[in-house]
């Protein structure tokens, strides 16, 4: 990975001019006010980079490192070829930020010697999550052809993988197929999370908590569930991941399963209005644009969270919301493609993925980094299956924006 030269001293437009990749990492975790552009040249233009971080009590060298592999990833998607027919195997990865480069060393180590050892050629790129949308739109969705899809495919979300015109229509015609053990990890066998038709293998979890600023949230009880924070009290309090699209919609539609359209009015009216992507910030010396009540935030964020005593991280006690990391594997190539399946579901990369990134692993012999007895929030496959999974993301997004932008 490149090493960029990022002073902490440096203002939040210094930042952005000097690294501009920078200003989709501030976006997604955390200062999603900055996608006001007069903002940024206002505010940014004095408020430090350290100092940003400091109010959310984020670890300064940690969030270095996420600027660091967006840029890095960046790079490398320009210089990305597409699938290489002049390899035997072809395998694509979006993993999230803070896992793909140790991901990619230990499976490059796997790789070597099974090349070595079948006498194959073997063609594997792994990107960071942040670039899924783009890479998605020009090299996956728009195939219709199975053979031209990659031999194994990794990726977060519900959107791509079940919408019937894209790799949903595959899954019907049974191009894939679940290789990875009966027997899941113990956090998860209540779940029923295997796919019952054998299609998709599902080898980790990005996970949803709330991140509370108690100071913040005075004298408003710290809430514990997700039905918690639909109540009227904490509207225009939150700030939920609406730049993370994977995660974002695994919450849309938890919520829209338990609590109906009424549930989506609900959370969109928590939204702190200042923060929402979409929307001018009107003051920017509002208070509550530096400094929200409550953040939905992937689990792993709560690494960048100093000890400070004003924050408190909650596991819902309904359940962490979940987004699948699935791998798809091509069932017409199952017996050569294997092994390198069982490897990436494996325990070594399964340890990563949860020890290092706290993405908790589904294989059985991982000791997952998760609270005693925390529960998790699983869409379900009758769902999954009930619906029409991309129209109803579709809809269930408009219904989020009209409602955010009536509240006043």
């Amino acid at each position: 990975m490149e090493r960029v030269n990022i002073n902490e001293n440096m203002t939040i437009l210094e930042l952005v001019s000097n690294y501009p990749e920078s200003i989709e990492v501030l976006i997604s975790n955390g200062f999603p006010q900055f996608a006001d552009k007069t903002y940024l040249e206002s505010v940014g233009k004095f408020l430090k980079f350290s100092t940003a971080l400091k109010t959310k009590g984020y670890d300064i060298e940690t969030y270095i490192k996420l600027i660091e592999e967006k840029i890095s990833s960046d790079k490398n998607y320009k210089m990305a070829t597409k699938i290489e027919e002049n390899f035997d195997i072809n395998i694509v990865g979006l993993l999230p930020c803070p896992v793909r480069v140790p991901l990619q060393e230990q499976f490059t180590t796997f790789i070597e010697k099974f090349e070595k050892d079948k006498k194959i050629k073997v063609n594997y790129k792994f990107e960071a999550a942040s670039i899924g949308i783009d890479y998605l739109k020009e090299n996956i969705l728009s195939i219709n052809d199975p053979d031209k899809l990659p031999d194994i495919f990794i990726s977060a979300g519900f959107e791509a993988f079940f919408d019937q015109k894209s790799l949903g229509l595959f899954k019907e015609k049974k191009v894939f197929v679940d290789i990875t053990d009966d027997e899941v990890n113990e956090n998860f066998r209540a779940l029923n999370i295997k796919d019952p038709h054998g299609d998709y293998s599902i080898i980790s979890l990005v996970v949803a908590v709330f991140m509370v600023n108690k100071k913040e949230l005075g004298d408003l009880p710290v809430p514990k569930s997700w039905s918690d924070l639909l109540k009227p009290e904490y509207a225009q309090r939150v700030v939920l991941p609406v730049g993370d699209f994977d995660l974002f919609n695994g919450i849309l539609l938890n919520i829209y399963k338990d609590f109906g359209y009424k549930g989506i009015e609900k959370i969109a009216k928590t939204l702190l209005k200042s923060m929402h992507p979409s929307q001018m910030v009107k003051n920017a010396n509002m208070k509550n644009a530096e400094k929200p009540a409550i953040t939905i935030m992937p689990y792993f964020f709560t690494k960048m969270v100093r000890d400070v005593s004003s924050m408190e991280v909650i596991w819902p006690e309904d359940g962490a919301i979940v987004a699948p990391v699935f791998m798809l594997v091509k069932r017409s190539k199952r017996e050569i493609l294997e092994p390198i399946a069982r490897f990436i579901a494996g325990k070594e990369m399964g340890e990563i993925l949860s020890h290092r990134g706290l993405f908790p692993s589904l294989n059985k012999d991982v000791k997952n980094i998760v609270p005693e007895n925390a529960k998790f929030k699983w869409l379900g496959w009758d769902f999954i299956y009930s619906y029409d999974v991309g129209a109803l993301i579709h809809k269930l997004n408009e219904l989020f924006e009209k409602s955010a932008s009536e509240v006043q």
